[in-house]
């Protein structure tokens, strides 16, 4: 399946002589590399927002679910991060990084209007929409003293008057997504070490392991139809994207994919999972947005 963000790749090429045979051996080193992760699909299921490293910097593009078309969406002097499309198409909600503090955001799919929801008092990342498009749910850093993980909460923030509540508290909890029908969500929450995908209803009641695996497991994210949900884990030593059902039986991998693959998305029809998928290129890294066929 081919990456629907066109990888780039420039190879310097090095040539060593040895004087007493004449022969050359040829050593490859990377001089060029790309960075494209974090996909978010339209609800039409055409085009995507995605993040493009430039310049050392995170910035929000968007382009087709083909990977054409690709044009800069934001022009900031800020990092941006986690991007996530409106469930009516009208809007991005996204993280804005500037001098070491975060802001959650939200403007419309054109770039403009945009305007921060959260106060300078939270640290917000992953944003996920409400079903309804009235509220969105995120957490807070959970990597403000790394590799060291702190306390993270959920929480879901009104649009339109920024009115903010507590839904999942105690611990480590991060990546929260909304089932289909609001009622459940599905979280990330560290036990200990380890790390396990659980879902909770949409009061951040009646939590439940689903994963319940020694293997480090997070992102999650459900199926259109709310049946089933895509996770990643590295249940076969490097990060991979898998399915479950919404009870977490039947777990089957999506693809074998070599590197760190993270952060899946469905596309609308539940036929695609879109993710990202990091790898090391020489002395470098390069990140780039694959799909792959849903299993059946």
């Amino acid at each position: 399946m081919r990456p629907s963000v066109t990888r780039l790749a420039g190879l310097g090429l090095l040539l060593l002589a040895s004087a007493a045979d004449a022969q050359f051996r040829a050593i490859a080193l990377p001089i060029t590399y790309s960075q494209n992760y974090d996909p978010s699909l339209s609800p039409d299921g055409k085009q995507m927002v995605f993040l493009k490293a430039l310049e050392g910097r995170e910035t929000l593009f968007i382009a087709g679910t083909d990977g054409r078309g690709e044009r800069q969406l934001l022009k900031d002097s800020a990092d941006i991060e986690d991007p996530a499309w409106s469930p009516d198409g009208r809007q991005v909600a996204y993280v804005r990084i500037e001098n070491g503090r975060n802001g959650l955001y939200v403007m419309n799919i054109d770039g403009s209007g945009s305007r921060r929801l959260t106060p300078p008092t939270q640290s917000p990342i992953h944003p996920a929409w409400m079903p309804d498009g009235k509220s969105i749910l995120y957490c807070t850093n959970d990597d403000l003293d790394p590799p060291r993980k702190n306390a993270a909460e959920v929480y879901r923030i009104d649009v339109a008057s920024g009115k903010i509540a507590t839904v999942i508290s105690g611990g480590v909890n991060t990546y929260p997504v909304p089932s289909p029908d609001g009622r459940k969500i599905a979280f990330r929450k560290m036990l200990d070490i380890n790390s396990e995908v659980f879902v909770a209803d949409a009061d951040g009641t009646n939590l439940k392991n689903l994963t319940d695996h020694p293997a480090f497991e997070g992102w999650p994210a459900w199926s259109p139809d709310g049946k089933r949900i895509a996770f990643a884990a590295n249940r076969n030593s490097s990060y991979q994207i898998f399915v479950m059902d919404a009870d977490g039986k039947n777990v089957t991998l999506v693809a074998n994919t070599e590197g760190r693959a993270t952060a899946p998305k469905w596309a609308p029809d539940g036929k695609t999972i879109y993710f990202t998928n990091c790898w090391k290129t020489g002395l470098s890294g390069a990140c780039e947005i694959l799909m792959a066929a849903a299993p059946l």
